[in-house]
């Protein structure tokens, strides 16, 4: 997920919509929160107390002034969207200046003030040669496996602890003194602190500071369990606990970082797979060992990340394109669901687009056509996922804004299901088939069918000992009763 490119959106255009509160001239905010408001449409069906749909594109609009964002913010919020505003140590007056104008809107509307501190979590590996690897003649060395990120020794990392915990607790601090709640807060702290994949393991095994202090580094295990631990006290430190210790019921959580069964099925970009790593094998696909760092790292919401990532598609020889894409992120969206106690909120990253393809891609990776992506959208509803985060570049926010908030906005004329009901199945099936997803409430059950190929019968789910038959029905969800 190419998130370092995306900062923090600023200023360039003039939007179409002016406040009620009379002006002189048209408000001013970001031409993607414009895209936003221009293909999103108003919401049919309340969405509650539930949570909002989270937007990249509307992120960080630009405006300063409380009259224009609380326009802004009831505008998105017709359309179920929450607008989150990033935090920037380096330009901290200005970010926030228009953090807190958006903050004030969403107070006086009884809205969730939701914050994006990505900017302040870069990065404890900071270049500086404390930081390396020190091999046996006492050579500082970095880890190059990661692009151009210098990454070094999870050892080496106190120092800079107080500087990053600060770093998001200056924001927070300034929240709190103007009687603002933080009520969501994310980051996506990637490729910094310590990370086992890659070539990580093979350049602990040559520093010195690693091999005395993981007795068993030759067990990957043991390896992984080590730098999670580490990784997990750099979270806390830097995010949940500036976070909790003043908004103790505030959500906190990190890009990819939710409960799991041990295992993950996908690789972000600049990840892959190096011989001698426990996997587990799905045709082509391996799958990689996983650790749970959900709960030491003290989030308060979990972050699954279900994308086209470009490999995923040959991974696979289904015959249907789709069923290669659906499949596999039907599997990340599951895993989360199933593995994510009920009251832990589950906000999924999602992107349609094929998501970091090469420069010179093969033409037979075929795009996941819109309809199965929608359907794939409703399924992940169906099993565990609360809400979305879109993210996408600028070139594509129409059309994904386009194809999710739909999907969103339907989904919640079943608000009491998305609420109150328990996903009934998490099985993904092996072979392109009827896939089936439901929420039970009671001796109801909302669910949804999508076919893959002819499969004309029924679905047959054993709920609670009773049977539950679930016929096609295309394009639909269904209420049905458990007798």
């Amino acid at each position: 997920m190419r998130l370092f490119a995306a900062t923090a959106c600023v200023l360039l255009g003039l939007a179409t919509l002016v406040p009620a509160q009379a002006q002189q001239t048209a408000p001013k905010w970001s031409p993607r929160v414009q895209t936003v408001l221009d293909t999103a449409k108003p919401l049919v069906h309340s969405r509650g107390n539930r949570l909002p749909l989270y937007l990249w594109p509307a992120m960080d609009p630009g405006v300063a002034d409380d009259a224009t964002a609380e326009y802004l913010v009831r505008e998105l919020d017709k359309r179920g969207i929450g607008l989150a505003c990033s935090w920037s140590p380096e330009a901290k007056d200005q970010t926030l200046a228009r953090g807190l104008a958006v903050a004030r809107a969403q107070k006086k509307l009884g809205l969730m003030v939701n914050c994006h501190a990505t900017s302040c979590t870069y990065s404890y590996f900071n270049g500086d040669e404390k930081t390396a690897h020190v091999d046996a003649r006492g050579e500082a060395f970095f880890d190059s496996s990661f692009g151009g990120q210098k990454m070094g020794c999870p050892f080496a990392l106190d120092f800079r602890k107080e500087t990053m915990r600060e770093r998001v607790e200056m924001f927070v601090r300034e929240y709190q003194n103007a009687g603002i709640p933080i009520d969501f807060l994310f980051a996506d702290w990637e490729i910094d602190g310590p990370i086992e994949f890659n070539r990580a393991w093979e350049a602990s095994k040559k520093c010195v500071r690693c091999l005395e202090r993981i007795p068993d580094i030759d067990n990957f295990a043991s390896f992984q369990k080590a730098l999670r631990e580490i990784r997990n006290d750099l979270q806390r430190n830097m995010l949940t606990e500036p976070v909790l210790s003043r908004f103790p019921d505030a959500l906190v959580g990190n890009y990819a970082v939710y409960p799991h069964d041990g295992w993950r099925y996908w690789y972000d970009y600049f990840e892959y797979y190096v011989d001698g790593q426990p996997y587990q094998p799905d045709q082509r696909a391996k799958y990689r060992k996983w650790y749970d760092d959900f709960p030491g790292a003290g989030f308060t919401f979990a972050m699954p990340v279900v994308y086209t990532w470009y490999p995923t598609y040959q991974w696979y020889d289904f015959d249907d394109p789709d069923y290669r894409w659906f499949y596999n992120m039907l599997l990340v969206a599951s895993n989360a669901g199933k593995s994510t106690p009920a009251d832990v909120p589950v906000i999924s990253f999602v992107h349609w687009h094929t998501t970091s393809p090469p420069k010179d891609p093969d033409p037979s990776v075929r795009q996941f056509s819109e309809e199965k992506y929608q359907e794939l959208l409703w399924h992940m509803l169906l099993r565990g996922t609360d809400t979305f985060f879109l993210w996408c570049v600028k070139e594509e926010d129409a059309k994904e804004v386009s194809l999710l908030q739909p999907v969103w906005a339907a989904a919640q004329e079943y608000g009491e299901f998305l609420e109150k009901g328990t996903p009934v199945t998490f099985e993904v099936p092996r072979r392109p088939g009827p896939v089936v997803s439901g929420l039970r409430l009671g001796n109801r059950v909302l669910v949804r069918r999508t076919d893959f190929g002819d499969a004309p019968g029924p679905v047959n789910l054993t709920i609670d000992g009773k049977t539950l038959s679930v016929k096609p029905f295309k394009g639909k969800c269904r209420i049905l009763t458990l007798e």
